[in-house]
């Protein structure tokens, strides 16, 4: 499970959500430097129907990905283009309330990180009924719902696994249940 390269509001910390921004040139370059095994490199991919990972995922190789709307970033609604610091010192305690909730956040039009997890699992579930690796390029907020259902996490306090924005979630889940067996970050540089 990868996140999608970055793209001009990558760097200005922006929350992207369901905008359609497509990785800027630095980006570009920094997907070119990711290395992943042969053997992942021969697996079927699936992106965000986004263009910033389906772009990622062809600089990857993968020229026959096919998009799954489960895999689209977590709806930010109202929040979208903006970013935390300005959204924590403009709404102040109903922002703390808010993020109190863990899986249960939901800025105002948007959606939950619980709804966000409960479609990836449908996936996964689908995913199980035909079991083979797949290579999947998705956004920050899916790959951390995934983390949540594989740990338990429930987004209150740091992450139980450390995973930087250019390394690989590795999810180990059981065929036939749908059962997360382990999560763990791959380097790809």
């Amino acid at each position: 499970m990868l996140r999608h390269g970055p793209t001009d509001w990558n760097r200005l910390r922006l929350l992207q959500g369901r905008q359609d921004r497509a990785l800027d040139e630095r980006g570009r370059k920094e997907v070119t430097t990711w290395r992943l095994p042969s053997d992942v490199l021969q697996q079927d991919c699936l992106t965000s129907p986004l263009r910033r990972a389906v772009e990622t995922a062809r600089i990857l190789g993968y020229t026959q990905s096919v998009n799954h709307p489960a895999l689209i970033e977590m709806d930010w609604g109202m929040f979208e283009g903006r970013n935390l610091r300005d959204l924590r010192n403009e709404l102040g305690e109903e922002m703390v309330r808010n993020e109190a909730r863990g899986l249960d956040f939901r800025p105002p039009g948007g959606e939950s990180p619980r709804e966000v997890a409960t479609r990836f699992h449908a996936l996964i579930k689908e995913f199980c009924q035909l079991p083979k690796d797949r290579v999947l390029v998705t956004h920050k907020g899916v790959r951390r719902a995934a983390l949540a259902l594989a740990t338990g996490w429930d987004m209150l306090g740091k992450p139980p696994v450390r995973l930087g924005d250019d390394d690989a979630l590795v999810l180990d889940i059981l065929p036939h249940t749908a059962t997360f067996l382990s999560a763990s970050p791959m380097a790809m540089r």
